[in-house]
């Protein structure tokens, strides 16, 4: 059924598109996709109609459904001819409010799948987040990852624009492989669009965890230096979601004002880096929609680079990384290394595959009194209740299976919130 499913999708996706000739930005990547996906909406929804994708609709079901602009329905028949239909009156009639520009977010589990997306859909512009390892179970190796990823870049026509990760070495080795034109993004000085003087932006001139209102930094491009303001976000790797953005937004002649002013009410997707109040007046940093060892990496970073006085502490509350293949146990022990050279004071795992966070952790350094290891997350989210005190700073994050946004539930100053703030509260995920 899903195959008969996948097909009717794609011949409804194949004629609606060219009727309405919509330009279609893609997004892809091993982390940092849907980030970025919404950073892009955010920038071209000041200027054009457009529409994006919904919840995780970034596949060869949930791209055609995009275009159509409907939802699933699961095992409903009755639901998926409402969604036919739809597609059908797209066709008979002309909507005359669809979107100028689609945002698609593609995501790719098995090799092929990126490339079965771009043999029907003309893309226009094409970005690349990042190549990490992740599904590795279908991929042996990084460089199948990457060859994978860049099948998006290697679709572009020579009137198309391929947006580049300069800071990693194999997103920026795609333009080797396009006729498109080619901008860059990233930290590195070559970047065409960099960031710098990133910093953590307080309310008040003191480093206070209340007081945290986000990260800000110093937009370089082409000689010109402004500066950028991303409030209720805490993450380096945001600011690179951030770049993209702004790359996406010159390439559609965007004002430089108008880009930077949209980027001011753009929040990440649920579980993506948000700063949460916590509980005794402390600080969340809510990362729990899902995990991977360089995603991992990088919110510790973050965590490492927020000033506190010697009186507050640092949590890092760390869940299984699930679809690592034989990867697994190095990348959870290197990610321990991480956690003491982060000089984070207590590190708590939660899952059977995370004891070796710990293991990588003790033997890089740190003391077996610091570290502790729990069954799920709310055993570890009842044993913070009782540490933490006012002013410490907790960083929770996990892989979907591990279900941290539990933790963060249990840990958060304003419980009735959590619909609104984290990831997976529906009734499908009780």
């Amino acid at each position: 059924m899903k195959k008969i499913l996948k097909k009717i999708l794609r011949f409804f996706a194949v004629k609606i598109v060219p009727k309405y000739q919509p330009e279609i930005v893609a997004i892809t990547g091993s982390v940092g996709k849907t980030s970025t996906k919404e950073a892009i909406y955010t920038v071209l929804a000041s200027s054009f109609n457009v529409r994006t994708n919904i919840k995780n609709y970034n596949n060869e079901i949930g791209i055609p459904l995009t275009i159509i602009n409907a939802k699933a329905a699961g095992k409903s028949l009755i639901g998926w001819v409402v969604v036919f239909a739809k597609a059908i009156g797209l066709l008979i009639k002309t909507d005359k409010n669809y979107p100028k520009i689609l945002v698609l977010e593609m995501g790719a589990d098995h090799p092929g799948d990126i490339k079965y997306l771009t043999g029907f859909l003309p893309i226009k512009v094409g970005v690349i987040t990042a190549v990490a390892p992740v599904h590795l179970e279908f991929f042996k190796t990084l460089e199948e990852v990457a060859k994978e990823k860049g099948s998006l870049i290697k679709a572009l026509p020579k009137s198309g624009f391929a947006i580049l990760n300069q800071d990693d070495k194999l997103v920026f080795e795609m333009k080797k492989n396009t006729n498109a034109t080619v901008l860059t993004f990233g930290l590195i000085p070559q970047a065409e669009v960099r960031a710098s003087e990133i910093a953590v932006s307080h309310e008040v001139d003191y480093k206070d965890v209340s007081t945290i209102q986000g990260i800000s930094f110093k937009l370089n491009h082409k000689g010109s230096v402004v500066p950028v303001l991303l409030p209720s976000v805490l993450g380096e790797h945001l600011v690179l979601t951030a770049l993209a953005a702004i790359a996406v937004g010159l390439v559609y002649k965007i004002n430089l004002h108008t880009i930077i002013e949209s980027l001011k009410t753009y929040e990440p997707p649920k579980g993506r880096m948000h700063i949460i109040s916590g509980i005794k007046n402390t600080l969340i940093i809510d990362d729990t929609y899902n995990s991977s060892p360089l995603a991992a990496a990088k919110a510790l970073h973050q965590l490492s680079e927020i000033n506190l006085d010697k009186h507050h502490k640092k949590y890092a509350v760390l869940g299984d990384m699930l679809e690592l293949g034989s990867y697994t146990e190095q990348a959870h022990q290197e990610l321990g290394q991480a956690v003491f050279d982060y000089k984070i004071d207590y590190l708590i795992t939660v899952g059977e595959i995370s004891r070796d966070i710990v293991r990588g952790a003790v033997k890089a350094g740190m003391s077996k009194d610091n570290c502790f290891n729990f069954k799920n997350s709310l055993e570890a989210a009842k044993f913070l209740q009782d540490r933490i005190a006012e002013g410490d700073l907790i960083l929770i994050k996990g892989s979907q299976g591990v279900r941290m946004e539990k933790a963060v539930k249990e840990l958060m100053a304003e419980p009735e919130k959590a619909e609104d703030l984290l990831v997976r509260q529906g009734k499908e995920w009780q």
